[in-house]
């Protein structure tokens, strides 16, 4: 099942041809914290990233994204990214998740707030 999954699918870590390609050409940069990798081929013109479970863009952290898309040529392997002291780790995008965001007010939230700016309208009776 492991085959035919790695064959047809693509959002399921890497395809077959993915996986010949980067056994073929492929030449290992490093890897992230979540455990994707990230290679290149040996001219350094291909730059590509296997992930470690569901392909999702947002689990790539800023280093590696730049390096990924040429905004810098040294891997963050080699040269680390000077971070803020005020910015926060790297988070995967949660939407559509149980730890999405949700306002004060949203019908997602199990129990709704209550609201003081707020007063039903109804008609007079009469």
């Amino acid at each position: 099942m492991n085959f035919l999954l790695r064959l047809l699918t693509w959002w399921n870590g890497q395809t077959l041809g993915t996986q010949l390609f980067t056994l073929r050409r492929g030449q290992k940069v490093g890897e992230d914290a979540q455990g994707n990798r990230y290679y290149q081929t040996r001219d350094g013109k291909r730059r590509w990233v296997i992930y470690n479970g569901e392909s999702e863009a947002s689990r790539i952290s800023p280093d590696w994204h730049g390096w990924l898309h040429f905004t810098w040529n040294e891997p963050p392997t080699q040269a680390p990214l000077k971070h803020k002291p005020w910015e926060l780790p790297h988070q995967e995008n949660l939407t559509g998740t149980p730890l999405a965001y949700v306002p004060p007010g949203s019908i997602r939230r199990a129990v709704p707030a209550e609201r003081s700016d707020y007063e039903a309208w109804s008609p007079e009776q009469g």
